[in-house]
């Protein structure tokens, strides 16, 4: 099967391509800069005719302004703003059709330097040994070696992370086509005092939260009074924000490696996973849980799971958003008519049988998924349970897009 995936790589750049590279982000930055206040001027702009414009349009008239007014952009690839453009462009298409369908997406942003040190290049990119050629650029080397790369590259996605440069290729791989997993059906509760509890339908297990923020939480607040107690301007002040920016890049790595790795596992090792539709970002309005959920990573970690079960052979159902799998009990069916978060563990009345509340709700969903595709517990050992078809249509992860990021790299 053709599946578009990323390869990333640290970047060891010498002090002049640094140099360049700095000026391609910069040049990416005015451009979406530059276009978005044009963006607001024409909107604002209420007597004008033409109150909408389009990336076609706004790189023409940068074009032929950027010889007069900004003849520095000649010194980097073309691709630079123009794809800055793209990406604006994209924004406000999301932005719009969000705002037409009630759902929320924020107004599009101006860049900061430091902030948003970014860019994309088309055109001639080739992977050597141990190097990446990107135009205008050159042939720079990287970190580690390039023998696993394999694909068409469509795209390089250069970006700044404190003090290091990375290159992430958006490819087009033939990907061998994935024999069924045989494996169990499983349910996955996501939680916050244990990151998963993950069942079978008869045993359990808990996967412990990293909890990656929290951890490092005392450290970052004291660097980050440090910073602010600086000049602006000043040497330290730039040293203080290097940092700071680090501590940030080495907690988002934590919570990537451990949802790379579980997501990995169970893609490899069950049929199907069965998880809750979480609304996320209805949850992350709770003040109290805000930062507990956002360290969590829950929808990444599903992104990741549902990418990479088509890249496995395994399946993600998706259960319905409102199902009482957390108060029923999973022995007589019983359905409580509340229970507290505070709660973790609770005695049906029904039967007299004590429940953890994370546990009970994974094998819940194990039996939710065994009643709706009509399948019996034994169905499933030969990877494809009974009605497969019926899954397959409830299953999320056959309309879900497969992204090209730094976490579309596979694991293992």
């Amino acid at each position: 099967m053709i599946a578009q995936q990323a390869f990333r790589y640290e970047l060891a750049p010498k002090v002049g391509q640094r140099l360049l590279l700095a000026k391609h982000a910069g040049c990416a930055r005015f451009a979406w800069n530059w276009a978005l206040s044009e963006r607001i001027r024409r909107y604002r702009e209420r007597e004008s005719k033409q109150r909408f414009t389009n990336a076609i349009e706004q790189h023409r008239e940068m074009n032929a302004r950027k010889g007069r007014e900004w003849p520095w952009m000649y010194e980097v690839s073309k691709c630079a703003p123009q794809e800055a453009l793209r990406d604006l462009d994209r924004a406000f298409r999301n932005f719009v059709r969000a705002r037409r369908s009630g759902r929320h997406c924020g107004f599009p942003h101006f860049k900061r330097k430091g902030a948003d040190d970014a860019f994309r290049l088309t055109g001639s990119i080739r992977v050597v040994a141990r190097a990446v050629q990107l135009p205008r650029v050159g042939a720079i080397r990287t970190k580690e070696g390039t023998e696993r790369f394999r694909g068409r590259i469509h795209s390089a996605t250069v970006r700044r992370e404190a003090d290091r440069w990375y290159v992430s290729l958006t490819v087009e791989a033939e990907r061998p086509e994935p024999a069924p997993i045989l494996g169990p059906v499983v349910g996955v509760d996501l939680g916050l005092n244990s990151f998963a509890a993950i069942s079978d339908g008869e045993g359990e297990q808990t996967v412990t939260a990293p909890k990656p923020l929290g951890r490092c939480l005392r450290r970052l607040r004291r660097r980050s009074r440090v910073h602010s107690r600086k000049t602006r301007g000043s040497a330290n002040r730039r040293r203080s924000a290097v940092h700071l920016a680090r501590l940030h890049r080495r907690i988002r790595n934590m919570r990537t490696d451990f949802l790379h790795k579980l997501s990995t596992a169970l893609a490899k090792t069950k049929s199907v996973v069965v998880l809750e539709d979480l609304n996320v970002s209805g949850m992350v309005r709770n003040g109290h849980l805000a930062r507990h959920i956002a360290d969590a990573g829950w929808g990444a970690f599903r992104r990741m799971l549902e990418y990479k079960s088509r890249w496995y052979g395994s399946m993600v159902v998706v259960a319905p958003r409102f199902l009482a799998s957390s108060k029923t009990c999973s022995e007589c069916g019983h359905v409580l008519e509340s229970l507290a978060l505070s709660v973790r563990q609770w005695v049906c009345p029904a039967c007299g049988v004590e429940h953890d509340r994370d546990g009970n709700a994974a094998r819940n969903l194990v039996a939710w998924y065994r009643l709706s595709t009509g399948s019996s517990p034994g169905s499933d050992a030969c990877g494809e349970p009974s009605g497969g078809a019926k899954a397959r249509a409830s299953a999320s992860h056959g309309a879900a897009k497969q992204e090209s990021a730094m976490e579309d790299l596979p694991i293992g």
